[in-house]
C-alpha cells in the first residue's frame, strides 16, 4: 500500500523496566498479612496507650478526692464551721442552734462559738447563728463559713415575707463574697402529712429562685429531720470560695491579751483555734506559736466533748515556735522616699552621645513652638493644617506664639530657662498655692465633722452633693470658666489632646509626693506567679517553723495597741475573730484597682475622693477612692465623678498589696455611730500605680456670628489672653464639627473659629481638657470602731 505508515508501538508507562523487575517487587500473602498484622498492632497499642492515659487521670482524680475528704473530714481536720443565717427577723435561729449542738453532743457550753465533737456522727463542727439586723457580724460569719444555712419560716402569710429587705440585701453581700456550700432548712412546718409537704413545696418554689441550682431543701423541726441531714451532711463534700483557699486562717475559739511591761500603751495578743487552709510560718510577724494537745479530739475519751474556755486555757502544749530573726519578715508597709533621688548626676558618655544624635534630629526637622516647649510637651499642639487662612489675617501671630498655651508647663515642674521670669508663669503657680486645681469641679470630698455644722448645714451640703450627682448625669464633665479668675491660671494644670487614644502620655510624669511612698511591679504577673509558687513549696516541704493545717494552736501577736487589743476582746463575744497570714509583699503600699458597682439598695450619690470602708478578702481598711472607665484599647482612661448606679467601673485607691482574686465590699459610714450601709460590691483587678487615669473638662462656648466655615465664638473665655493662651486646642461641637481657635475678638472674650464644614445657630462649641488625677492619700488606715 503506498503512502501507508508502519505501526510504532508506544512504550507502556510503568513504573518497572521490565517484567522480571517487577517479579521482584511482587509481595507474598504472608508477607501482606504479617504488615496488616503490624497496622493493627500498631493501632490498638496507641488506644491502649489512650486507655492507660485516661485511667491514670482518674486514678489521680480519685486520689485527690480522697486526699481532700479525709483533709476536711478525717482526725486532723479542723472543725466544720455551719452559720445559721435567718432570712427574717421572725425566724429563731437561737433554737436551731441548740438542737443541733443537742444532737451532736449532750454538753452544750453556753459560750458564742460552740465547739463540738460527735462519736456519732465522727464529726466536729462549730456552730455559728447570724444576728439578723447586725451587717457586719453577718458578713465576717459568712466569710468563714463552711456551709451556710438559710433558715426560712413555713408561717409567712405570703410569699415575699419568706426574706425581708435585710435578709435579701445580706444574700446579695454573701453572693459577692462567694458563697460556700449552701442548704435551707425549712422551719415551723405543719405536723399534718399533707399540710406539711404542701407547705414545703410552696416554700422551696419560692425560694428556689434566690439560691444556687445545688442547693437542697431541708425541714428542720424535729430531731429525725436534723438527724438525716447530719449524716447527709458528714459525707458532704463542701465547696468553698478560691479566694479563701489562698491563705492560711484561723478562727480564734479564745481572745486574750498580755500587757507589756516596756511599753504599758501596747500588749501581747493572744489568738488560739485551729490552722485552716494552709500552714502558717510563726516569721510572719508573730512573737511564738504554741502547738497545743487538741482539747476536743475526734476519737474522745474524755467525758464531756464540747470545747470550754477553761480547757483551752489549761490545753497542753506540745511544742513552742519561736522566729528567726535572720529569716523573718520585715513590717515594711510605705517606702521611704530618698530626698537626693531626683538631684542631677554627671552624664555618661553614652548619655552625651545620645543628646547629641536627639539634638541632630532636632535641627533637621524645625517646627514654631512656644518658648519653653519641649518635645513632649509639643506632642498635643495641634499643627496649623488648614490653608484657608494661611495667608490672611496674620497680624500678631508672633505674639500668638509667645503667648499660647504652655500644655504641661505649670505641671511638670521645668519651664523655660530662656525666660525664667515670665509673669504669667508665675501668676499661674501663685494662682495654685492660693486655690488647688482639685476643686474646679467639686468640694471637698470629706465634708466637715458633724459637731461643727448645724442641722441646716448638713442638709445643704447633702443637697448640693445630689445636684451636683444629677447634674453630672445630664451635662458630664462640663464646666463653666469663672469670671473673677483668669482660665488660664484657673485650668493651669490642663492640657489638650491631640487624640485620647492615639496621643502619649508618659506616666512617670509629675507624679505626687505620695508615689514616692508606694511600691510597684516591674511585671505584676509574673511576681503574683512567683510569690505563689513560693507559698505551695513552702507547704510541701512542711517546713518546722509552720503550724500545720488541722492543729490546735496559740498565737502570740506582739505590739499591738491596748486599745485595739480590748475592742477585740470585746467584739468575740458577737462576731468572730480571724487571724489571716498574708503573702509576701502583701503588707506593703501600693495603687490597687478594683471592678466596682453601686449596690442596688444603696439610693445616695458615691463621689470620687469619698471615704470608704474596704472589705477586702479578710482585710479590713479605709481608702479615698476616685472612678474611672475601663477603655481596653487605649492606654488611658477617663476619670468619673460619681459613680453611677447599673454599669461596673475602675476604682483606684492606695492600699496594701492583695494578690486577685478577692472581693470587695465596700462600706459607707453613717453621719452618727450608726451600722455602717453597703454603697458597692465589686472583685481586685489589678495593681498598677501607672495607669493612667485622666480628669476631663469641657469648656462650652455658643456661636454669635455664623458664616459658612466661620463662626464668631462667646462665652467660653471673657479675655483675649485666655483666647490666645487655648489657642493650640482643638474645639468641636456638639453637632460633630471639628476645628479650631483662629483669634480673639474684641476684649470680652469672644472668639473667631474655622471648622470643617458649616455650623449651625444652635450647636454648642466645646473644648476638652485633661489633667491627670490621683487617688487620695487615706487620713487614717483603718474604721474608727477598730
Amino acid at each position: 500500500m503506498g503512502g501507508s505508515r508502519a505501526q510504532v508501538n508506544k512504550p507502556h508507562k510503568t513504573r518497572f523496566s521490565s517484567k522480571s523487575s517487577r517479579n521482584i517487587h511482587k509481595i507474598s500473602h504472608k508477607d501482606k498479612n504479617w504488615i496488616a498484622k503490624s497496622n493493627r498492632n500498631v493501632t490498638q497499642g496507641a488506644r491502649a496507650a489512650r486507655l492507660q492515659r485516661s485511667k491514670m487521670l482518674r486514678e489521680q482524680k480519685k486520689e485527690a478526692l480522697l486526699k481532700e475528704k479525709r483533709a476536711s473530714s478525717g482526725s486532723a481536720s479542723p472543725p466544720r464551721v455551719i452559720l445559721l443565717f435567718p432570712l427574717s427577723a421572725s425566724v429563731n435561729v437561737s433554737s436551731l442552734a441548740e438542737d443541733i449542738l443537742r444532737l451532736l453532743s449532750a454538753d452544750v457550753g453556753g459560750a458564742f462559738s460552740s465547739t463540738v465533737v460527735s462519736s456519732e456522727y465522727k464529726l466536729r463542727a462549730t456552730v455559728l447563728h447570724a444576728p439578723h439586723g447586725d451587717l457586719l457580724s453577718c458578713m465576717e460569719m459568712a466569710k468563714v463559713a463552711d456551709l451556710i444555712a438559710f433558715v426560712a419560716s413555713a408561717t409567712e402569710q405570703s410569699t415575699c415575707d419568706y426574706i425581708d429587705s435585710f435578709g435579701s440585701q445580706c444574700l446579695s453581700v454573701f453572693r459577692s463574697l462567694g458563697l460556700p456550700s449552701t442548704v435551707v432548712f425549712i422551719r415551723d412546718l405543719p405536723t399534718e402529712l399533707k399540710r406539711r409537704n404542701d407547705a414545703k413545696k410552696i416554700v422551696t418554689s419560692s425560694l428556689t429562685s434566690e439560691f444556687p441550682e445545688d442547693c437542697k431543701f431541708y425541714p428542720a423541726d424535729t430531731k429525725d429531720d436534723l438527724h438525716k441531714f447530719m449524716w447527709l451532711f458528714k459525707e458532704q463534700r463542701l465547696t468553698t470560695p478560691h479566694w479563701r483557699n489562698q491563705r492560711p486562717y484561723l478562727i480564734a475559739q479564745k481572745v486574750d491579751m498580755v500587757p507589756d511591761d516596756s511599753s504599758p500603751e501596747k500588749c501581747t495578743l493572744l489568738l488560739t483555734g485551729y490552722m485552716r487552709a494552709h500552714s502558717l510560718s510563726v516569721n510572719q510577724l508573730l512573737n511564738r506559736i504554741e502547738i497545743m494537745k487538741d482539747s476536743i479530739p475526734l476519737n474522745a475519751r474524755k467525758d464531756h466533748n464540747a470545747m470550754d474556755s477553761d480547757d483551752i486555757q489549761d490545753a497542753e502544749i506540745i511544742h513552742s515556735l519561736a522566729p528567726d530573726p535572720s529569716s523573718q519578715e520585715p513590717l515594711l508597709v510605705e517606702n521611704v522616699p530618698d530626698p537626693l533621688a531626683g538631684e542631677q548626676t554627671w552624664p555618661t558618655e553614652v548619655e552625651m552621645a545620645e543628646a547629641e544624635r536627639n539634638q541632630k534630629q532636632k535641627r533637621l526637622r524645625k517646627r514654631a513652638l512656644p518658648r519653653g516647649t519641649s518635645e513632649y510637651q509639643a506632642a498635643w499642639i495641634v499643627d496649623d493644617t488648614d490653608g484657608e487662612d494661611s495667608g490672611v489675617e496674620n497680624d500678631g501671630d508672633d505674639d500668638e506664639d509667645d503667648d499660647g498655651m504652655l500644655l504641661d508647663e505649670g505641671e511638670s515642674g521645668f519651664p523655660s530657662q530662656e525666660d525664667t521670669n515670665n509673669s504669667d508663669f508665675e501668676e499661674d503657680q501663685a494662682s495654685l498655692h492660693l486655690r488647688d486645681s482639685d476643686e474646679e469641679t467639686e468640694n471637698d470630698s470629706v465634708m466637715m465633722e458633724g459637731d461643727n455644722m448645724t442641722r441646716e448645714q448638713i442638709e445643704d451640703e447633702i443637697k448640693k452633693i445630689k445636684e451636683a450627682h444629677a447634674e453630672d448625669e445630664e451635662f458630664p464633665d462640663e464646666v463653666d470658666t469663672p469670671l473673677d479668675v483668669p482660665a488660664r491660671k484657673r485650668f493651669a494644670k490642663y492640657r489638650g489632646l491631640k487624640s485620647f487614644r492615639t496621643s502619649s502620655w508618659d506616666p512617670k510624669e509629675s507624679l505626687p509626693p505620695e508615689y514616692a511612698r508606694i511600691f510597684a511591679f516591674d511585671n505584676f504577673a509574673r511576681t503574683q506567679k512567683h510569690v505563689v509558687a513560693k507559698a505551695l513549696k513552702v507547704e510541701q516541704e512542711g517546713r518546722d517553723d509552720c503550724a500545720p493545717v488541722g492543729s490546735f494552736a496559740r498565737f502570740y501577736i506582739k505590739e499591738v495597741p491596748f486599745h485595739v487589743a480590748s475592742k477585740l476582746c470585746a467584739a468575740s463575744r458577737t462576731a468572730p475573730i480571724v487571724l489571716c497570714g498574708l503573702l509576701q509583699h502583701e503588707s506593703k503600699m501600693s495603687v490597687l484597682h478594683f471592678s466596682i458597682k453601686k449596690h442596688d439598695s444603696y439610693d445616695a450619690p458615691i463621689k470620687s475622693k469619698e471615704e470608704l470602708i474596704f472589705n477586702v478578702g479578710f482585710r479590713q481598711f479605709v481608702a479615698r477612692l476616685i472612678f474611672s472607665t475601663d477603655n481596653i484599647n487605649s492606654d488611658k482612661h477617663k476619670m468619673e465623678r460619681f459613680l453611677h448606679a447599673g454599669h461596673f467601673s475602675i476604682a483606684s485607691i492606695y492600699a496594701p498589696i492583695s494578690f486577685p482574686p478577692l472581693p470587695l465590699i465596700a462600706l459607707k459610714s453613717a453621719a452618727g455611730a450608726g451600722t455602717p450601709a453597703v454603697a458597692a460590691v465589686g472583685s481586685l483587678r489589678s495593681i498598677d500605680p501607672d495607669r493612667i487615669i485622666l480628669k476631663k473638662i469641657i469648656l462650652t462656648g455658643y456661636p454669635q456670628r455664623v458664616s459658612k466655615l466661620k463662626a464668631t465664638v462667646r462665652y467660653m473665655f471673657h479675655n483675649p489672653e485666655d483666647v490666645r493662651w487655648f489657642k493650640p486646642v482643638e474645639v468641636w461641637t456638639k453637632c460633630g464639627r471639628r476645628g479650631r481657635v483662629k483669634e480673639p475678638v474684641g476684649t470680652h472674650g469672644a472668639m473667631k473659629c474655622i471648622f470643617n464644614g458649616g455650623l449651625q445657630q444652635h450647636d454648642t462649641v466645646c473644648m476638652s481638657l485633661y489633667k491627670r488625677a490621683y487617688p487620695k492619700w487615706p487620713e487614717h488606715r483603718f474604721p474608727a470602731n477598730v
